[in-house]
């Protein structure tokens, strides 16, 4: 290739259409005369050319052993483009002393300690007593309101000259630097580095600028404690004591500081745990038994008593809301519960271990389900209730409903209630199973025996309730299920079923 042929290339650039209007002609230009263009060139090398002691002072104010601590590399490109412009407007370029002028980061410094002179001697005097904390910002407060409210005249009338020039904020971002001493553009601090991606280095640089950021100097005033409410008692001192004698009192969420003549004290709770076991044995009326025990664990809150006899009233409560299906408040005694059973304070720590593994079952929690199977230790996988536990989740994660039916018919203390809350979509989720396997048709003792259920009647009932009545075909004095025709209704019962859980498990 000539060198003809690399300097006038054989094609001709067009630019690229950016919108679908039709693009006018470009009018031809007369090419420009070689002393125009020599004329152009001056000018630029003529701008771009810096005094050599301009370059050296610009050289010296980034030289990492002048850097001074609390100036950003940004007010110091401002500070140097207003020095060297101020030179160039007065003609002083070439005269100023820039090897003995003062650094950028130097006349900073000097502002910075001069303002604050200025802010903790005012020219009007210190007779104004300090103000607290609380007087402050509210007057600031105020001040606010009334310039949001004044009228226009008013906002101009302190002129721009009474405002501190280290209240001005600027945007303006000009490397200077770039300009006058000719860096190399690698060697910036926003460089991409080097094994990140393009989001950490966002981070990095964004991490940087606020650390380059100067600190803002507040002056000091002695700390004063607001004289508004000196009369109120601290609460947070200690504990409140109870001085209710009631036994039956109504739950009311907290609004302010605890009374404590509206609070029980120990021996009265003690009584009102043995009045309200009785009445649940008698009358089963959960609305009254929640809301007492909702009133009792608040006077128990209130007065920080964490004995065993809290972990009796939790545990207590958390049955009865099993029994009744209401997983919101069962849920809150839970969490109490793993907290009070940390402190070996008594009560059933491993049956509640099991609950909670079979709750995480109902929830499909396996962030939670892996946290709590680390914690399980080896003394714990023996009792009866949390090896049941165990062995029900292994068999849902193996995908064995054979084993898992058969766990659910003998489920040791109140794990049956947790497990009914789950039960109907497992078994979706197995029929949805068998009918893949078994073709074309099977026996509903059959599905009667490996879904767990008790009878026929309520196996049939199951599929009924799913509108899967249609599949029922009584035979040779059998019912049997058309598996191959119920294979593709079950499956979308299945999805829908697996597609949403309350985790909360609100009623």
């Amino acid at each position: 290739m000539t060198d003809s042929q690399i300097v006038n290339p054989a094609f001709t650039a067009v630019a690229a259409r950016r919108n679908f209007v039709k693009a006018e002609p470009t009018p031809t230009l007369a090419p420009k005369s070689a002393s125009a263009v020599r004329t152009s060139s001056d000018a630029e090398r003529a701008k771009r050319e810096w005094p050599n002691s301009v370059r050296a002072y610009v050289q010296r104010a980034f030289a990492i052993e002048n850097r001074v601590e609390g100036i950003s590399r940004e007010e110091m490109e401002i500070k140097l483009k207003v020095v060297i412009s101020r030179a160039v407007e007065s003609n002083t370029l070439y005269s100023v002393d820039w090897t003995n002028l003062p650094l950028p980061q130097h006349m900073i410094l000097n502002e910075r300690t001069k303002a604050t002179q200025m802010h903790q001697n005012p020219p009007w005097g210190t007779s104004v007593a300090p103000l607290n904390l609380r007087e402050t910002n509210l007057n600031s407060t105020d001040v606010y309101s009334r310039k949001r409210k004044s009228p226009e005249q008013d906002l101009h009338h302190n002129t721009q000259d009474k405002i501190p020039p280290w209240r001005v904020a600027t945007n303006n971002h000009n490397v200077f630097e770039d300009r006058v001493s000719h860096p190399d553009k690698r060697q910036r601090n926003d460089t991409p580095r080097k094994g990140l991606s393009k989001s950490q280095n966002e981070k990095a640089n964004r991490k940087k600028r606020f650390e380059d950021s100067p600190p803002v100097s507040m002056p000091r005033q002695p700390f004063m404690p607001s004289k508004v409410n000196t009369h109120q008692p601290d609460h947070n001192q200690g504990p409140v004591i109870g001085r209710c004698q009631e036994l039956e009192k109504r739950y009311f969420r907290l609004t302010s500081a605890p009374n404590p003549d509206t609070v029980r004290p120990l021996p009265v709770l003690e009584k009102t745990l043995d009045l309200l076991k009785k009445k649940w044995k008698k009358e089963s009326n959960y609305s009254y038994i929640c809301d007492q025990f909702k009133s009792l664990r608040q006077d128990l809150t209130v007065q920080h008593i964490k004995t065993e006899f809290t972990v009796d009233v939790y545990e207590i409560h958390a049955r009865i809301a099993l029994e009744k299906g209401d997983l919101g408040e069962y849920n809150q005694c839970q969490t109490q519960l793993r907290a009070l059973h940390s402190q070996h304070l008594g009560g059933h720590p491993e049956e509640f271990k099991a609950y909670r593994i079979l709750y995480l079952l109902h929830t499909c929690n396996r962030t939670d389900m892996n946290d709590v199977l680390a914690e399980i230790t080896p003394k714990e996988k023996q009792n009866p209730a949390v090896k049941h536990a165990l062995e029900s989740r292994s068999a849902l994660a193996l995908g064995n409903y054979h084993r898992f039916f058969r766990l659910y018919l003998d489920t040791p203390n109140m794990g049956a209630y947790l497990m009914d809350m789950f039960i109907g979509r497992e078994r979706l989720a197995a029929l949805s199973n068998i009918c893949i396997s078994y073709k074309p048709d099977l026996k509903l003792r059959f599905l009667t025996e490996e879904l767990g259920f008790e009878s026929d009647d309520e196996s049939a009932r199951f599929i009924c309730d799913h509108g899967g009545q249609s599949f029922l075909e009584e035979r040779e004095g059998e019912v049997r299920l058309l598996t191959g025709k119920a294979l593709r209704f079950f499956e979308p019962a299945r999805d829908a079923a697996f597609k949403k859980v309350d985790i909360k498990g609100q009623i």
